[in-house]
């Protein structure tokens, strides 16, 4: 259980909120943290750390295309479906997906190491193509770069690529670091 192997950082992720349900997000990042996906006993458990019903956890967790409730790869890489990002070549990134990990949009190569998910918006409009892997941006895409990210990510685990992660709220350690003025 979460509980017992998170309890500070509950208690952190708690402290964040004056209304204890504003924290249902962040303590379903921390479930899905914990196995890759949210489970059901998972938010089970959040529900009651919250004070609130199962079914109200879960239409959160349904709503949001960040997490995820059924395993994915390793790497879980996310392109956008929105008219602009079409525009501007999303439907080519899903094509080199397809050529060159054999997936289509919501399967995983057979090794467990790449899922495909299509998403409503990433927020990058302006440097599109791009796609999200995990937490990552990877921008202005080019076949080219999108070879190297694979390669990268297959062989070290990371992408000098990357233009992210973009976090939020931000925890209150890089607050505290931060530069005031």
């Amino acid at each position: 259980m979460l509980r017992d192997k998170y309890q500070e950082e509950i208690d952190e992720i708690l402290s964040r909120y004056p209304v204890r349900r504003s924290a249902l997000i962040p303590l379903l990042y921390l479930a899905q943290r914990e196995h890759g996906y949210i489970t059901e006993a998972s938010m089970t458990e959040i529900a009651s750390l919250l004070k609130l019903t199962p079914p109200q956890v879960y239409e959160t967790a349904t709503f949001y295309t960040m997490l995820n409730l059924k395993q994915v790869g390793k790497f879980h890489i996310q392109v956008c479906k929105s008219l602009m990002c079409a525009l501007v070549g999303s439907d080519t990134v899903v094509a080199w997906i397809k050529s060159k990990l054999g997936i289509g949009p919501g399967e995983t190569t057979a090794d467990g190491v790449f899922t495909l998910t299509l998403v409503e918006c990433l927020a990058a409009c302006g440097t599109g193509p791009m796609m999200q892997i995990n937490d990552d941006y990877y921008e202005c895409l080019t076949e080219d770069k999108f070879d190297r990210i694979v390669a990268d990510l297959t062989a070290t685990g990371s992408s000098a690529l990357k233009s992210g992660p973009f976090m939020w709220p931000e925890p209150l350690a890089m607050k505290s670091e931060r530069p005031i003025g």
